[in-house]
């Protein structure tokens, strides 16, 4: 049985970025194992591809810092490793009245992160930046920009590669076992133990926990996130990217516009329940993922909360015509013509038992153990100083 310092289950961009902070902090044996046969197959290849600038999240949260850390970071490797990136800014888009002290409440909170350049956008102003937008004010994020994640997952595959650690696609892992000063991982392709275990499974994290022994307090309770795209002869209603101000009972950022960084326009995502943790079809049903969720009581408690915001979300999943108008908020110009199905990427959001959804990164320790049961958006952008934070945990452990 081949033995290692270090095991990471989970291969997509935080568990690879935590693979290259460990090895090069601490230089010892490493293995990342994935359960697809490829890098990115699921969270980190099926997202918007923004880089978020860090505006959103409370100013102390764990979210805040690593995302303003993360993003510089992000820059910075894209740039030594070739992976095209493009700063383009966003803006925050107000189009009621009521909107507005919300919008100075994130101009505040972007302050207090230490985001730099905000800037405050009157209507005239605002056409100026995205003459088909429409809003009574905006907020002008600078440091907001788009990449493809996966490409980014791809390059520190190479780069974990390189420093000597183990990349093992088809690798899913279907039992660990803890000895005295070992963990012992039985893996499809066989075992193999270690004496630091970090999970960082994503959509099975929570899974991953219980197969550790943990009784986490909180589930995965997968949101599915479907886009349109733009045709061809209409991108030019879209400069960069445009936002609406968000709803802040939610985690969620609304539907938005995206020009990604191969020239695409992304309409989206709505956030509807996945009865599947990787059911990117509309009518994608997995049994053991659906008896997960309705046997669980604080979904039900979750829906017992949002159940109107639900029924909006999947109204805009079944009808094109509201998918359209909700974007209409943010460039009336828009029609239903002007859009075709794209893509669909699974949340994984932890939900705690009585029903709330986590906002902030949770990370668990256990003997020779460390669980991220929660990583959701911003996690691409804030991936590597992710993988600090964690390698610094495992220097403590």
């Amino acid at each position: 049985m081949k033995g290692y310092d270090t095991a990471i289950i989970g291969g997509g961009i935080v568990g690879l970025a935590t693979a290259k902070a460990l090895l090069e902090r601490r230089g010892k044996s490493l293995v990342v194992l994935e359960a697809e046969d490829r890098l990115a197959a699921h969270q980190s290849g099926h997202n918007s591809g923004v880089i978020h600038s860090g505006l959103y999240y409370r100013a102390g949260s764990l979210k805040a810092r690593l995302c303003v850390q993360g993003r510089s970071a992000m820059y910075r490797f894209c740039e030594e490793r070739g992976v095209p990136v493009r700063r383009c800014g966003k803006l925050i888009v107000a189009t009621h009245q009521r909107e507005l002290a919300r919008l100075d409440e994130l101009a505040t909170r972007g302050q207090s992160n230490g985001l730099q350049g905000l800037r405050q956008l009157s209507s005239g102003a605002l056409r100026e930046h995205e003459p088909h937008c429409r809003g009574i004010a905006a907020l002008l994020v600078p440091d907001a920009g788009v990449v493809d994640f996966a490409r980014v997952t791809q390059a520190l595959g190479d780069v974990v590669r390189e420093q000597g650690g183990e990349v093992l696609v088809g690798s899913k892992v279907v039992g660990v076992h803890r000895r005295s000063d070992r963990v012992v991982i039985q893996t499809a392709r066989g075992d193999l133990e270690c004496k630091l275990l970090i999970n960082c499974a994503g959509l099975q994290s929570d899974r991953v926990a219980r197969m550790c022994g943990l009784r986490p307090d909180c589930r995965i309770i997968p949101f599915r996130g479907e886009y349109y795209e733009l045709i061809e002869g209409r991108r030019e209603l879209v400069r960069t990217m445009i936002y609406p101000v968000p709803d802040p009972r939610l985690p969620f950022l609304g539907v938005h516009l995206t020009r990604t960084i191969d020239g695409r326009v992304e309409v989206g995502p709505n956030a509807v329940l996945a009865w599947d943790r990787h059911g990117y079809r509309r009518r994608s049903f997995r049994g053991r993922d659906a008896l997960a969720m309705m046997t669980y009581g604080g979904a039900w408690r979750m829906a017992a909360r949002h159940w109107r915001i639900g029924l909006s979300e999947l109204r805009r999943s079944i009808s094109k015509r509201a998918f359209t108008q909700a974007a209409q908020r943010l460039v009336p110009d828009l029609a239903p013509t002007d859009l075709v199905r794209g893509k669909a990427g699974i949340r994984a959001q932890a939900v705690d038992a009585s029903g709330r959804l986590l906002d902030d990164f949770r990370v668990q320790r256990a003997e020779r153990m460390i669980h991220v049961l929660n990583a959701p958006s911003p996690a691409a952008t804030a991936a590597l100083s992710i993988g600090e934070h964690l390698a610094a945990m495992a220097r403590a452990s």
